[in-house]
């Protein structure tokens, strides 16, 4: 397994990061710690979750993620040899059973990891994340910004980074990352901390596959020059980056098909530019999954990939990509591609 630096901590995190949103809706608690034990066992030192999940989000299945990987701690032990990632939900209407109160204030920020802490059975997070911003900005699925100027005043950073500073203080969690941010959300953390000495953000958590190549326009360049690297998720764009969606093995109960509202991946234009990258891993012998995957393991701006999977055998095949290397002419051809469709899924 490759490992890279988390931010500037010198904490070493695998390059594949296992992603548990399917824990609790499409993986039970039996084949959730299945899938830890395996990733594990390869030399994957980095778990990913959410108060959220699982995902789709529903009252019924809310914090049985976090429950699932907690009774797998409680039972494996060793701790201190794995880091732990989890969020904190941000502002919706549509969430209001998790808290009344979404946001990132103190009070929402200390009931959020509480509950957690409680839920993974851990005294500490290793990283904790604000899930999406406070503020209306272009996130999951929207390119363009659009500017609201009643959002101007919501994102209370100072707030939020000093309670994060009070946490880190108490041993309760170790250091900070974001989720679905913009160059503007990841500047204000990141002055705003300077300006008053307080934790500075180590990480990006934001959407990028050869589906969406959009993190490379304005925030590969924060990740590098300010050490925050991209934890990519969506890598496989809900599996139709697998093949499977092509080639007709894709099955009812396959995340696109079973979901259809909430999928970001079922428009012409993506399912022909997915197409075409399934030429391009055929006519190289490469298994198009695997591709799709190492092409991103291979970004400057990458901190690690998180991958997921509902069955053995796409976990097995999925953190074996670490181990894939692509050619100048496998990336020549994908970029030919991307000129083509660019960001088809945001």
């Amino acid at each position: 397994m490759k490992y890279k630096k988390l931010g500037n901590t010198g904490v070493d995190v695998s390059v594949i990061c296992l992603g548990t949103m399917t824990y609790g809706m499409q993986n039970s608690e039996q084949e959730a710690h299945e899938q830890l034990d395996y990733a594990i066992s390869q030399g994957v030192n980095f778990i990913d979750t959410a108060e959220l999940y699982a995902v789709p989000a529903s009252k019924e299945t809310q914090g049985l993620t976090e429950e699932y990987i907690g009774s797998w701690i409680a039972k494996r032990g060793r701790r201190d040899d794995f880091i732990l990632a989890t969020k904190v939900t941000g502002p919706s209407p549509n969430l209001k059973y998790i808290s009344p109160n979404l946001g990132f204030t103190k009070p929402r920020i200390k009931e959020a990891l509480e509950l957690s802490l409680k839920r993974l059975k851990t005294d500490y997070i290793d990283l904790y994340q604000f899930h999406w911003p406070e503020r209306k900005t272009n996130y999951f699925g929207q390119l363009g910004y659009k500017h609201d100027p009643s959002s101007e005043e919501i994102d209370n950073f100072l707030e939020s980074l000093e309670t994060i500073d009070q946490l880190v203080k108490e041993g309760k969690i170790r250091y900070l990352g974001i989720s679905n941010e913009t160059p503007w959300g990841l500047f204000k953390y990141l002055t705003t901390s300077k300006e008053y000495n307080l934790p500075k953000v180590q990480s990006v958590q934001n959407p990028y596959s050869l589906l969406n190549r959009s993190y490379e326009v304005g925030m590969a360049e924060m990740s590098i020059r300010e050490q925050v690297g991209l934890l990519a998720y969506s890598p496989l764009a809900f599996g139709l980056l697998s093949g499977k969606y092509h080639n007709g093995t894709a099955k009812p109960t396959d995340r696109i098909n079973k979901f259809k509202s909430m999928s970001r991946f079922n428009g012409e234009i993506t399912h022909k530019a997915a197409g075409e990258y399934l030429k391009v891993a055929n006519d190289h012998g490469l298994d198009m999954a695997q591709m799709a995957l190492s092409f991103i393991n291979s970004r400057d701006f990458l901190t690690s990939n998180i991958i997921g999977a509902t069955t053995m055998e796409q976990l097995r095949l999925n953190i074996a990509s670490a181990y894939v290397h692509l050619s100048e002419e496998v990336i020549k051809d994908i970029e030919n591609v991307h000129k083509q469709y660019s960001n088809p899924a945001p």
